[in-house]
């Protein structure tokens, strides 16, 4: 019987709830349907008023938090331990509106928004750090933690000095990529099919790159999904003058199409008319540092080759990722991608798409859960 259902659960996020999804959204998700009460917490907006709790028509279990700070927000940039000892008031608030005791607070904070220490006591206290911690402030954020999951031995290694038990559990895809039905593409025969999707308001795609691979390649066709405007930016970024001069460029060649921030479903089947995907991030600015992303999977579920800076996770599976070997630049991206799209036959093979969606159904969210259910409670 399993022991990872019939809980309430508070999820701390750093990026909010909106079209785009990651990790944190998905884990969301994925625990309501597995039969727990889930609420996910926002990040604090100063739109907001008080503390409201907003019913998801994703499913009857999930429910939104908004809130809005008593105080200001800048005192966690002046006066820590002031802020602190605010948001401890704060928490008490955001803990009454929820409905029952909470059995497990599931936190993906890496700012140390939230301490956990600061919550009821009685509640299991889960550190979920999917992203690079990069600050002092993002290692002290598992203080508190009884365990801690990751996607990256790299950012397991990080929490070393905490006592919790530790443990590596890849990224996951949902169940919308691996349920769809492959769309096919009436023009898959004469033309090739590109795919990137994410958040393009991020300072660290590798623009030079990127924009090499698209000219060198005018025959195939670029399709860019995610947030390239701030409207829809619901995971971060900003619109600095280098990304808005790397997204005006893009957006004026002919091969290449920007369909912004979609929702999972819509994500699942389009990336399905594919036959490559391509992931041109500057692993030395790059959030995630090269260490692992969340849309391989995603890209593994349809089966289709994927070409890409290195990423550390992958770096012995060249089945599921064809990357540069190159830690510190990615000047033979460009070549590794011709020669992928111009061998798609070779790269397509049969056996190699059903190694891909095999090792992205092996990942997929709920397996995950059963993972980090045995990890938790033993199995």
């Amino acid at each position: 019987m399993s022991r990872l259902t019939s809980k309430t659960i508070l999820v701390l996020s750093p990026q909010g709830w909106g079209k785009m999804f990651l990790s944190k959204h998905h884990y969301a998700v994925a625990l309501a349907r597995r039969g727990n009460r889930v609420y996910f917490l926002n990040p604090p907006d100063s739109s907001s008023s008080g503390v409201s709790v907003t019913p998801s028509d994703l499913h009857e279990n999930l429910f939104i938090i908004s809130h809005r700070l008593f105080f200001p927000y800048k005192l966690k940039f002046r006066l820590l331990p002031v802020f602190h000892a605010l948001m401890r008031f704060h928490i008490r608030r955001i803990e009454r509106s929820i409905e029952g005791r909470i059995d497990i607070i599931w936190s993906f904070d890496l700012g140390n928004l939230y301490p956990l220490k600061f919550f009821t006591k009685g509640a299991l206290r889960v550190f979920h750090p999917v992203d690079e911690p990069l600050s002092a402030a993002a290692i002290q954020a598992a203080k508190g933690a009884e365990i801690i999951f990751s996607v990256t031995r790299e950012i397991l290694e990080k929490y070393e000095a905490f006592q919790a038990p530790k443990h590596f559990v890849n990224h996951g895809v949902s169940e919308e990529f691996l349920n769809s039905e492959p769309v096919l593409d009436p023009n898959a025969s004469s033309s090739v099919n590109v795919g990137l999707s994410g958040n393009w308001l991020r300072p660290d795609i590798d623009g030079d790159i990127l924009q090499k691979i698209i000219i060198d390649n005018p025959r195939i066709n670029f399709h860019f999904w995610g947030s390239y405007q701030l409207s829809d930016a619901n995971i971060g970024g900003g619109l600095n003058e280098q990304t808005k001069t790397l997204i005006d460029v893009l957006k004026q060649r002919p091969n290449v199409t920007f369909y912004g921030a979609v929702s999972s479903r819509q994500l699942a089947t389009a990336i399905r008319k594919m036959q490559a995907f391509l992931i041109c991030y500057d692993v030395q600015r790059d959030q995630s540092r090269g260490t692992n992303y969340h849309k391989i999977m995603e890209y593994l579920s349809t089966g289709k080759v994927i070409v890409s800076n290195n990423v550390t996770t992958y770096r012995d599976m060249p089945v599921l990722v064809q990357m540069v070997k190159e830690r510190d630049h990615n000047r033979s991206l460009p070549d590794l991608f011709k020669t992928v799209v111009s061998n798609l036959d070779y790269y397509n093979s049969a056996e190699w798409q059903r190694q891909r969606i095999s090792y992205a159904q092996d990942n997929a969210y709920d397996k995950q859960l059963l993972r980090i259910e045995n990890l938790i409670y033993g199995a």
